[in-house]
């Protein structure tokens, strides 16, 4: 009887610890995430940019350098988007197009990009700060590399191409306006 007791007692210890053991996925996303982080990507949990949708998903962003912002455009999946919303290639539709055509090689790497994600690829949106990817992370480390580098060269072509390339701050002065008597 005292031994029934003291393996039950083991049992009842060690099952809090079984529970806090990463599922094969979670140490799947962990491996995603690092591999990542080694190529500069910066992987947030974040509400998307998608209506009606509550909780958050995983934002993977390439940061455009400072000194050249990229354009402001939204493209999301059909099986996301609204019919009304413009086609823009094959599973994509724009919610918010950019204000200029892109570059051709821009246009076609990123027609390319998107025919190649996964499934589980919702949102792809560029801001004047970066590229974000909004996915479900369905993928291994070594398809993200691929990628990565599909993503680093948009980001090349796309940086400097910003909506608003001329941003005054508080203190420049309005060189436009005239002197007040």
């Amino acid at each position: 009887m005292e031994w029934l007791i003291i393996i039950f007692v083991l049992i009842f210890v060690s099952a809090p610890v079984m529970w806090l053991k990463p599922s094969p996925r979670q140490k799947r996303q962990g491996v995603l995430r690092n591999c990542a982080a080694e190529y500069g990507i910066s992987v947030k949990l974040e509400k998307p940019p998608l209506h009606h949708f509550k909780g958050l998903m995983p934002a993977y962003r390439w940061y455009y350098p400072q000194a050249a912002p990229g354009p402001d455009f939204l493209l999301v999946r059909d099986s996301n988007a609204s019919s009304a919303l413009e086609r823009y290639c094959a599973g994509w539709r724009w919610r918010i197009a950019p204000l200029r055509p892109l570059p051709q090689a821009a246009e076609q790497n990123l027609k390319e990009l998107l025919e190649r994600l996964p499934q589980d690829a919702l949102v792809v949106e560029s801001s004047s700060t970066g590229l974000a990817l909004w996915w479900w992370e369905s993928q291994t480390a070594e398809r993200l590399r691929v990628y990565a580098a599909a993503f680093d060269q948009l980001r090349s072509e796309l940086g400097g191409l910003a909506d608003d390339p001329i941003q005054k701050g508080f203190d420049a002065p309005n060189r436009d306006a005239s002197p007040v008597p």
